[in-house]
């Protein structure tokens, strides 16, 4: 394409951190004070990105002015979050208004894409309204100066590379309601970003659905209100220094859908969306990266044949056009994607001609991965991340390497994560789930597959900034860099009804070696509280007796086990009984077994009718959808059993349930329903 791709680039990254002062037009504050830090963020021959922000140390500022002299002739060709306009070598930012107030301690951040021509020395210092200062007075200027390795623009492997890990800004600005908070999450921040940057971070897929903000053919103009709206939470991401992918999301099915029977209609709406965000875009740096839809699909098409040209023709339209429109879009990163995201062979395969018929250099390859789907929402007996649920991850990922990655051809793992999330984290056993996402991120690593969390704001707060569940982040953090020993399970039971015992369990080292077990600080003592026995773990009596003490219901005491490398293996010391649950009448609409647990937890329920035939929903398997037809609620004890369980269950019949424990117990269970109306019993 252009001479980019042979750049070798000796200083990749230039961080320059100024104290300079800060004072205000109006009469000047008593102790004016600023912290201006200067990176280069990318770099490539004739051109750069570089990221400003400001931090006020002094007295609050309401409108601001920064200004620099460039010491080797740089050029500003485009910015974000200021105003930039040069005269010569000298340089004026102004604030873009939203962010004209800098509170004291608070930081303004903007953006921007430059030009240079044989070096691009940094600023050396900077002044704001008009006034070059010290920091705090008397402190003099300092000029701190990093380098590292730059990966060249057009080396897509390498660029796609560095975009791991990767978030989703999901169920927000892809909401198909008014606007981005139609769906339950607050208005996106700079906070937000800025904390979800904090957590490492590097690359941010922001999911964006435009049908409801477009107008009418033949135009299809876009409300200008929105389009600045995403300009602006693009800017935000990109002056933090993410990599950003922007797309067409839930159009897909909600009118790009129909392009089987309405082509025509379809692909100009498709087409007027790309033409102004690649007018848009134009000059955006290099770090924004485009996708053309989101989960492709197509409602009654005559078979793959058709739904691999009309995918394959919407790719084409969205290159032609945003290549076409030049700026840096004739050399940005585009993303692709399978039928559905899919990472069946033939699906790939059908991606794969496309993108060698392109003869596109920076064209990269998409698709989602939601786990094997009856432990990704526990349904059929998938409980475990077992063998089954191993190979269908590998598989995937192995197709995809071979078909993609082997070949020169970068790839985005644009979602990733259990479907079970969509209710909420517990469908799935917790040492069930972390092993998932364990395995998930080394063997990803191995084929050189980027992943991006969806997260609709289930995993991170919007405004707390907080993890809902830290042990399942601290899991897919290590799982970027290394690798964590595991067990066959997280949970170690003994009843309560008979003698405290010894219990085993089987360790998966995954490489690692196994150092010690713990108990909060304390570390236990082997051969007296527990044995290793190759990779057999083996909790003496003795010691669960001591760490049960009075032996309540429910979780006594937790271990850890650590290992050479990676997080801790938790492991719950707990005391039980087989559950009891009673008789309970109600309708089909709200109907609730009264359960006491006794320390037990749930793992699934199997339904049948008398003949042996399965009941209820998805009756291929007696074992029924946890969450979805039926659900424990610990804290209230009961089991309740959805309407969409009834929906699928025959009048005036009799239904065996069969609920299955972790602890191993089993209790059998029978309902009838008749009409509205539902009985349950424990007997016979």
């Amino acid at each position: 394409m252009t001479g980019r791709r042979s750049v070798a680039l000796a200083a990749a990254f230039v961080s320059v951190a100024v104290t300079v002062g800060l004072a205000v037009v109006a009469p000047a504050a008593a102790a004016p004070g600023c912290r201006v830090d200067y990176a280069v963020a990318s770099q490539w021959q004739n051109g750069f990105t570089a990221n400003v922000a400001v931090t006020n140390v002094g007295d609050r500022v309401n409108g601001w002015r920064l200004t620099w002299t460039w010491p080797s002739g740089q050029q500003v060709t485009q910015a974000w979050n200021a105003t930039v306009t040069s005269s010569g070598s000298q340089v004026t930012a102004t604030d873009a208004g939203h962010n004209a107030v800098i509170e004291p301690n608070a930081t303004v951040s903007f953006g921007f894409n430059g030009s240079w021509s044989g070096t691009n020395t940094a600023p050396q210092s900077f002044a704001l309204n008009g006034v070059t200062c010290t920091g705090s007075p008397g402190t003099p200027p300092t000029t701190t100066t990093t380098t590292g390795n730059p990966v060249p623009p057009g080396d897509a492997m390498a660029r796609v590379a560095a975009m791991q890990p990767g978030w989703n800004l999901g169920n927000t600005l892809d909401s198909t309601g008014s606007d981005e908070t139609s769906w339950g999450n607050p208005r996106v921040t700079e906070a937000l970003l800025d904390n979800v940057k904090a957590q490492g971070f590097k690359s941010i897929r922001i999911p964006v659905t435009w049908g409801q903000h477009q107008g009418p053919a033949p135009g299809y103009t876009i409300e200008a209100a929105y389009l600045n709206r995403v300009k602006e939470v693009v800017g935000w991401a990109l002056a933090d220094g993410f990599q950003v992918m922007i797309n067409i999301h839930h159009d897909s099915w909600q009118w790009i859908a129909a392009m089987p029977s309405d082509r025509t209609g379809v692909l100009a709406r498709y087409n007027a969306i790309w033409t102004q965000l690649s007018a848009a875009f134009k000059d955006s740096p290099a770090a924004l990266v485009f996708e053309s839809v989101n989960e492709p699909q197509f409602t009654g098409s005559s078979g793959d044949a058709q739904n691999a040209q009309l995918l394959h023709e919407l790719n084409a339209s969205f290159r032609d056009i945003v290549r076409r429109s030049g700026g840096t879009n004739a050399n940005r990163l585009l993303v692709l994607p399978t039928l559905h995201t899919s990472s069946e062979q033939a699906r790939l395969d059908e991606l794969a001609t496309s993108i060698r018929g392109f003869n596109d250099p920076n064209l990269i390859a998409t698709v989602h991965y939601y786990g094997y789907w009856p432990f990704s929402v526990n349904v059929a007996g998938g409980t475990r991340f077992d063998a089954t649920a191993q190979k269908d991850l590998t598989d995937s990922f192995d197709r995809v390497y071979n078909t993609f990655v082997a070949r020169g051809v970068p790839v985005i793992l644009g979602e990733y994560g259990l479907l079970g999330f969509d209710r909420h984290t517990g469908t799935i056993e917790q040492g069930e789930k972390l092993k998932f996402f364990e395995y998930f991120g080394h063997y990803a690593r191995t084929k050189k597959i980027t992943t991006m969390l969806w997260d609709n704001g289930q995993h991170f707060g919007r405004t707390s900034f907080q993890w809902s569940d830290p042990e399942l982040i601290a899991q897919i953090k290590s799982s970027w860099t290394t690798r964590s020993g595991t067990a066959s399970s997280d949970l170690v039971f003994n009843a309560r009804s008979s003698a405290v015992s010894s219990k085993t369990i089987t360790l998966n080292t995954n490489g690692t070696a196994f150092t010690s077990l713990r108990h909060g600080t304390t570390e236990l003592v082997r051969g007296t509280d527990y044995t290793i026995s190759g990779d057999q773990l083996t909790l003496t009596a003795s010691a669960l007796t001591r760490l049960s003490g009075s032996r309540n219901y429910g979780v006594n005491a937790v271990l850890s086990a650590h290992f050479s490398q990676g997080v801790p293996w938790r492991i719950n010391v707990i005391t039980y009984d087989t559950p009891v649950l009673s008789a309970a009448t109600g309708t089909t609409s709200s109907f609730a077994i009264p359960t006491a647990f006794r320390g037990d937890q749930l793992a699934t329920m199997e339904a049948k009718y008398a003949d042996g035939s399965n009941a209820g929903p998805h009756n291929w398997t007696s074992f029924k959808e946890f969450d979805r037809t039926f659900a424990p609620n610990y804290t209230t004890g009961v089991t309740t059993l959805t309407p969409e369980f009834f929906a699928e269950v025959n009048d005036n019949a009799r239904v065996t349930l069969t609920f299955h424990y972790w602890s191993g117990a089993v209790v059998t269970y029978y309902v009838t329903r008749s009409g509205s109306s539902v009985t349950g019993s424990s007997g016979s």
